[in-house]
């Protein structure tokens, strides 16, 4: 009896709320302890032109939502992790964590979650202020969202450097455009289908996989990308990102963090990706008639 081939599974990326093949047509096949984790879409620059179409798209309206709405949102992310955690770790295992490792990871993405959801309605009052000025006015300086981050998320873990960062981005109120890990991609995949069933409005997270050496140069020389964030240790890489950056003047801000610590969560986060809009309300003077002028 002939040995039966093994049919691997092929991973779509996630776009505008929607699950396409990559425009490219071409596959990868990372492999663990010799065994072939599936196809995976390798995304080619059209991919990340169209990400970037549907993130501007969604981007207003999704900073317009009140902030107790993004909070509940976020949670019902958390909610729908926990719902799928046996599958999640199960692809952990697959990439070759132990059983301990993979339950943590999980347990810990989950709890990221929730505590950004829970500062979508604070971050606000932390970093916003009333400011002395020497003249009849209100000074208010308040922090809005930067619009569109491209995320190139942590290489060496599947689920939580993604959720760590993707979290504290669009609870500020931007979208993102996600590059996930390249030889650990299966839990991105898995959290795209998470979030599509979690209330998130199509285009406010897009998730691609591929190779960060063929997309850095696209992304950081894109003109409506306003923010890059990497999370990694390739110091050229970074030097590159950051001269192209320079382009459109994107921010670049880089990450080279053990996720798997809680120190490394804080609502600083949020505020490395907002602008502060500052303005100016004149204040009636009332004059010596009673009148104001």
């Amino acid at each position: 009896m002939m040995e039966r081939l093994e049919v691997l599974k092929t991973y779509k990326i996630y776009i505008g709320g929607k699950f396409p093949r990559t425009e490219s047509g071409r596959y990868y096949s990372p492999e663990v302890n010799g065994q072939s984790l599936g196809n995976i879409c390798l995304s080619s620059r059209k991919d990340v032109r169209n990400a970037v179409v549907a993130a501007r798209s969604a981007q207003k309206a999704w900073w317009e939502r009140t902030a107790f709405n993004r909070g509940q949102i976020l949670y019902r992310i958390a909610e729908m992790l926990e719902t799928r955690s046996a599958q999640f770790e199960a692809e952990l295992k697959q990439q070759g964590s132990t059983a301990a490792s993979a339950k943590k990871e999980v347990e810990m993405s989950i709890d990221r979650m929730i505590y950004y959801a829970g500062w979508c309605d604070k971050y606000q009052q932390v970093f916003s202020s009333v400011n002395p000025v020497a003249s009849s006015h209100f000074n208010f300086s308040v922090p809005e969202p930067t619009g569109v981050v491209f995320l190139f998320a942590d290489q060496q873990t599947s689920l939580l450097g993604l959720v760590s960062m993707i979290a504290p981005i669009i609870a500020g109120g931007n979208t993102v455009v996600a590059l996930a890990s390249e030889n650990k991609p299966l839990c991105a995949v898995t959290l795209a289908e998470v979030l599509n069933s979690s209330d998130v409005p199509g285009g406010v997270v897009n998730i691609l996989t591929g190779k960060c050496d063929e997309l850095h140069k696209h992304v950081s020389t894109h003109m409506d990308i306003n923010a890059v964030v990497y999370s990694g240790k390739d110091e050229e890489l970074l030097s590159s990102l950051k001269y192209n950056a320079a382009g459109n003047v994107k921010r670049v801000i880089a990450h080279d963090r053990d996720w798997k610590k809680e120190k490394n969560q804080s609502p600083y986060f949020i505020s490395a990706l907002t602008e502060l809009k500052t303005t100016w309300h004149p204040i009636e003077v009332i004059g010596e008639s009673g009148s104001g002028y």
